[in-house]
Parts: C-alpha cells; sequence; structure tokens
C-alpha cells in the first residue's frame, strides 16, 4: 500500500478543555460499546464456528450494530442511498479515513480486505482479526495465494469490501484503482457468478470547519486525528451512495472492471462536491 503526499495536512485544530472532556466522554463509550460489541462477537463465534465453519451467518450483525452505534456515539450523521446488494460479489469503495470502517460497515455486513500489517496493530488487529477481515500481503508471491482466499471467501458467501486507491485520502478527491486486486475476480470461474459493487463515501464537514476535517493520509497520527474528531462538539455527516453492481463477466479484463468502478465513485464525489477534487 502507498501513501498518498500529494497535499500536506496542514490544518490544525486546538483542542480546548471542553473538548478534551467531550472527547474523552465519547471515546470511553466508544470503548466500552466496541469492546463489548467485541465481546459478545466472540461469544457467539464459539457456538458459531463448530456448526457453521467459515459461513458467519450471525456474528456480522453484531459488528453492524456496534458500527452503527459508534456512529451515533461520535455524533456524525449518516445518510445512504442506493441499496446494497445480495449477490455474492465485492465491493469497492474510495477511502478516505479510518472512519470509513464504521460508515461502510453499518450499510451492510461486510468483510473487509486489508493490508497484512493490520493484523499486528494493538486493539485494532484484534478488531480486524475478530470480525472476518481478509488480509493480503504485499508480496508478489503470495497473489495466488491471495485469489485462493478470495475465491473462498466469496463462495462462502461473504462480501468482501476493497480500497482499490491503495491508500486513504483528505476525502476531496478519488485517486486511479489499481486494477491488480480486480485479478481476483477473473480467476477460478468467478467472473460467471460475481457481481462487483461501487460506492461513493462522501464526508461533509462540521460548519466552520475545513472541507478535509475528517480526512486521514500522509503521516497523520492516528491519536490526534481522533482526538480532534472526538472533540467536535456538532459534527458533520457522511453519505453513502450505492451505484448499480455490475457483472465480473461484462468486462474483459480485470483493468476495464476497475477503470469503470473508479468512473463510477468519481463522478458522484465529484459532482457531490461542486469542484474539480474529484479528479
Amino acid at each position: 500500500m502507498t501513501t498518498w503526499r500529494a497535499e500536506a495536512p496542514g490544518d490544525r485544530m486546538r483542542v480546548g478543555p471542553v473538548g478534551i472532556a467531550l472527547a474523552t466522554l465519547r471515546g470511553g463509550v466508544l470503548g466500552v460499546v466496541t469492546y463489548g460489541g467485541l465481546a459478545l462477537l466472540l461469544a457467539i463465534r464459539l457456538v458459531e464456528r463448530p456448526f457453521a465453519g467459515q459461513d458467519r451467518p450471525v456474528s456480522p450483525h453484531v459488528t453492524r450494530m456496534v458500527c452503527r452505534a459508534a456512529l451515533g456515539i461520535i455524533g456524525l450523521r449518516f445518510r445512504v442511498e442506493g441499496t446494497p446488494m445480495r449477490d455474492h460479489g465485492a465491493i469497492v469503495a474510495n477511502h478516505a479515513s479510518w472512519l470509513d470502517i464504521f460508515t461502510l460497515n453499518a450499510c451492510q455486513c461486510v468483510y473487509f480486505v486489508s493490508k497484512s500489517e493490520v493484523a499486528g496493530w494493538p486493539g485494532i488487529g484484534w478488531l480486524a482479526r475478530a470480525t472476518g477481515t481478509a488480509f493480503i500481503a504485499r508480496d508478489p508471491r503470495a497473489a495466488k495465494a491471495q485469489q485462493e482466499l478470495f475465491a473462498d471467501r466469496i463462495r462462502a458467501g461473504h462480501r468482501l469490501l476493497f480500497f482499490p486507491e491503495g491508500t486513504s485520502t483528505d476525502g476531496r478527491r478519488v485517486l486511479p484503482f489499481k486494477s491488480t486486486l480486480f485479478a481476483a475476480f477473473h480467476d477460478h470461474g468467478l467472473e460467471h457468478e460475481m457481481r462487483i459493487q461501487p460506492v461513493s463515501v462522501l464526508y461533509r464537514a462540521p460548519e466552520g470547519q475545513s472541507p478535509r476535517f475528517y480526512g486521514w493520509w500522509g503521516d497523520m497520527a492516528f491519536a490526534p486525528h481522533l482526538l480532534k474528531t472526538l472533540a467536535q462538539p456538532r459534527q458533520g455527516s457522511v453519505e453513502v451512495v450505492f451505484h448499480p453492481p455490475v457483472r465480473v463477466d461484462a468486462f474483459a479484463s480485470r483493468k476495464d472492471l476497475a477503470r469503470h468502478c473508479e468512473e463510477e465513485v468519481r463522478a458522484r464525489i465529484k459532482t457531490a462536491l461542486g469542484t474539480d477534487y474529484g479528479s
């Protein structure tokens, strides 16, 4: 995964005593809900795994419930347009922030695809593994094994969610979609049985704040960004737009498929922002 560094963050927000108190309150409740939900999920998996194996008929609904509650705790207003698909397949979306995890999980039951390093991150790695994240290595030699992993997961009924930009941005643009991961959908006969759904995620900043308020990119540390977000008294909003799913076998190559999804996602963000940042 590369890191987008086209522009330095630059936007700084001073957090005063009231903001720190609000962040502490929100953060405490968020921690209780998140890790309480994790404990419930693990308890369900103890029963679920022996009977369902790789299938997860119940536990993903706990993740969705927790993520919807998390957005409410943060105060981020949430709106969905379009219909999440029910077919076998995958979802691809633009990537602006760590908030995307809560936002996209709140919409439907999905399993994220993440770089393998995340599995070892304290706290976050536990959550990722417990919720069924599929981890991928950057080593090209692992490509075949990863394709087989994706095929097994999709045939088990899991809807995988990818961020094809390969990095997060300030939320004001869409970077070119990398076609590498799309290759997994043109193998093992999957192209004849699955669909891909492009999704646009649009953040609108709190009134008076920088339009890039929710963006998290480059060398921005997680803790200060989390503090800034939780300390904001009145939050902005996020809109998730589900575009029509497309059949994989309708495209001659992974590059054509990646290009179509990128154009769908970019067009909506560019229109919504009313600027040229969408390109």
